[in-house]
């Protein structure tokens, strides 16, 4: 099994989320999270004091599949949340060694569908 994290900008998660959900992934855990990058944060002004904001507001989404599935849900992580631009995300991609859900007690793939 693998874990897919990917940090995304928060208006590609609607999208994004529809179509995992039609590819079958309806399990996620998701986070606002925020960071800075390449972007180097913005400037604003507020009542005409300008003032740098460090971090920008990001997406956290974390989920469990199948290896043979990894590179499917990866390319539709890159379609859906590509723009081209500085700050589009990343996706990092571990092993899970083991899954168990707590209420039935499965183990391994079962836990996780």
């Amino acid at each position: 099994m693998k874990k897919i994290e990917a940090i995304i900008r928060p208006e590609k998660f609607q999208a994004l989320r529809d179509e995992l959900a039609s590819l079958g992934f309806l399990g996620l855990t998701v986070t606002e999270v925020a960071g800075t990058g390449k972007q180097k944060g913005q400037t604003g002004v507020f009542r005409g004091t300008s003032y740098e904001i460090k971090v920008l507001p990001k997406i956290k989404i974390e989920l469990i599949l199948p290896k043979e599935r990894m590179d499917e849900v990866i390319d539709t992580i890159i379609t859906i949340c590509h723009t081209d631009q500085i700050g589009d995300g990343k996706i990092f991609i571990y092993d899970v060694e083991d899954a168990i859900r707590i209420r039935t007690k499965e183990r391994g793939k079962p836990a996780v569908l």
